[in-house]
C-alpha cells in the first residue's frame, strides 16, 4: 500500500536537524482529539455510502483512509481499537466507526461517526422496505455486487497484509491466531475465539513471565475441549435466556424491547441476526413469515453499510415508519452505549501490564478471523474468469496508483453492471 501518514515529514539524507516523528505522542492518542465533528460526520457519511462487501471491507476502507491516508491514528492504535469491538455485543465496523469517531472530535465525534455511518444504509433500507410492501419484492443487485466484490477482496487483502506487523506481535500472538483460525474452521463460535484468544496469549504470558519458548499443547488442548462443547449453538439456544413474556399481538415497546435486547446480545455477522430475528420474529410472535425474514437479511446485504441496517427493513414490515424507527434504534443504541464506556480505556489498557497480552491476543485473533471472511468471500464471488481479471486490474490498481477507496467501489459497480449489460 503506497502512502504515509498525513502530515509526517521524512528527513532527507544527510538533514540530521529534522527530528524523526514520535508515534508516542499524545496528537496520536485517543485521548488527544484533534478533527471536528463537522470532518467526523462528512467523513462517515462518505463512507456509508461506498461501503459495500460486509464489516472486513468496511474496516480495510477505514483503515486504508484514515490510517494511511489521512493519519487520524496509527495501525498499532488502529488494531487495539479493532480488538476492542470484537470483545463487545455489536456489528464491529459500525462501532469502529464510533471509536474512530471519537478517537478525532472527543464524545460528540463517537455518535456523529457512528450515526452517519448508520444513515445512508438506513435511508436505502427504509426505501427497498416500502417498495417490497408496494410491489412485494425488493430491486435486483446481483450486477452491482458482482463487480464491487472483486474490488473489496482486494481492499480487505492489502488492510490484512498491511495490519500483520500490528496484529502478530511474536511467536505467542502468531500462535493464538492459528489456533483461533483452526478452531474456527471446525466450526466454533468465533464470538467465543476472540476473547478465549486474550485469555490464552494472557495466560502464555503469566506462565513465560513474557519470554515465549513453546506452545502450551494443555492450553491448546483445553481451549478446544471447552470451544467442542459450545459450537454450532445456534440463536435458538440463546434467545430464550433472555425471552420475556408479552401478551398476543403487536405493541410498539415491544418491538422496541426486542431488538434492544438483540443488540446488547449479539455477536457476529448478519447471519447470526437471521437467526436472532427468526427465533424472536417468525417462531415465537408470528410478526414476519420466513420469506420475508429472508428478503429482510437480502436487503441488509445488498446494500452499503452495516449490515444490520435490516433491522430498519424488518420494522417497516411490522409497523411502518414507526416500526422502522424504533427497531432501528434498538438494535444500534446498545453498540453506541458499550463504546461509549470501553473507548477510555483502550489506551490504558494498553499501558497496563496484565492487560496488554490479553489485547495483542485478541489483536491476533481478530485479523486472521477477518482473514477468513476475506477467503470464505472470494471462494464465494469469485466464480468466473471475468471475476478473477477484476480482482486482477484492482490488485494491479492498488498497488500502483493507490487509488480512492470511492473510485474503487465506483468501478467495480460499473464493470459489474456492463458485465450484466453484455450478457
Amino acid at each position: 500500500m503506497a502512502g504515509i501518514v498525513a502530515g509526517a515529514r521524512l528527513p532527507m539524507p544527510g538533514n540530521t536537524n529534522v527530528p524523526p516523528p514520535v508515534l508516542d505522542s499524545p496528537a496520536m492518542t485517543s485521548e488527544a482529539p484533534r478533527g471536528t465533528v463537522g470532518e467526523v460526520t462528512r467523513y462517515f457519511l462518505r463512507l456509508g455510502i461506498i461501503a459495500f462487501g460486509g464489516p472486513a471491507a468496511h474496516v480495510a476502507i477505514m483503515r486504508r483512509e484514515l490510517v494511511r491516508e489521512r493519519g487520524w491514528i496509527d495501525d498499532a492504535e488502529f488494531i487495539d481499537l479493532l480488538g476492542a469491538t470484537n470483545l463487545i455485543p455489536g456489528p464491529n465496523s459500525t462501532e469502529m466507526t464510533m471509536h474512530l469517531g471519537a478517537t478525532r472530535a472527543g464524545p460528540a465525534g463517537l455518535w456523529a461517526g457512528g450515526a452517519a455511518f448508520i444513515l445512508p444504509a438506513v435511508t436505502i433500507v427504509l426505501v427497498l422496505a416500502m417498495a417490497y410492501v408496494e410491489w412485494g419484492t425488493t430491486p435486483a443487485a446481483e450486477a452491482l455486487l458482482f463487480g464491487i466484490q472483486p474490488f473489496v477482496i482486494a481492499i480487505i487483502a492489502q488492510a490484512i497484509w498491511g495490519l500483520r506487523k500490528a496484529a502478530f506481535r511474536g511467536p505467542a500472538a502468531t500462535a493464538v491466531a492459528l489456533a483461533a483460525l483452526g478452531l474456527a474452521l471446525l466450526g466454533v463460535n468465533q464470538a467465543l475465539l476472540v476473547p478465549g484468544a486474550g485469555l490464552v496469549a494472557l495466560g502464555v504470558h503469566a506462565a513465560t513471565r513474557g519470554r515465549f519458548t513453546t506452545w502450551p499443547a494443555a492450553a491448546t488442548s483445553a481451549l478446544r475441549r471447552l470451544s467442542g462443547r459450545i459450537a454450532h449453538r445456534s440463536a435458538h439456544a440463546i434467545v430464550p435466556l433472555f425471552a420475556v413474556t408479552a401478551p398476543a399481538g403487536y405493541s410498539p415497546l415491544e418491538l422496541f424491547w426486542v431488538f434492544l435486547r438483540i443488540g446488547a446480545v449479539l455477536y457476529g455477522s448478519g447471519y447470526v441476526l437471521f437467526g436472532f430475528l427468526n427465533a424472536d420474529l417468525v417462531e415465537h410472535r408470528g410478526w414476519l413469515t420466513e420469506q420475508q425474514l429472508v428478503d429482510t437479511i437480502a436487503a441488509g446485504q445488498f446494500t452499503p453499510g452495516p449490515v444490520f441496517s435490516s433491522a430498519t427493513f424488518a420494522g417497516y414490515l411490522i409497523d411502518g415508519f414507526r416500526g422502522a424507527a424504533l427497531a432501528t434504534l434498538g438494535l444500534f443504541l446498545p453498540s453506541f452505549l458499550f463504546v461509549a464506556l470501553t473507548h477510555r480505556f483502550i489506551p490504558r489498557l494498553r499501558r497496563t501490564p496484565w492487560a496488554a497480552p490479553f489485547l495483542d491476543g485478541v489483536n491476533a485473533a481478530a485479523v486472521a478471523l477477518m482473514g477468513l471472511v476475506t477467503f470464505e468471500l472470494a471462494l464465494q464471488a469469485l466464480d468466473g474468469a471475468f471475476a478473477l481479471v477484476l480482482l486482477g486490474v484492482a490488485a494491479v490498481w492498488l498497488i500502483r496508483w493507490n487509488p480512492n477507496s470511492a473510485l474503487l467501489v465506483a468501478a467495480g459497480a460499473a464493470a459489474g453492471l456492463a458485465h450484466a449489460a453484455l450478457t
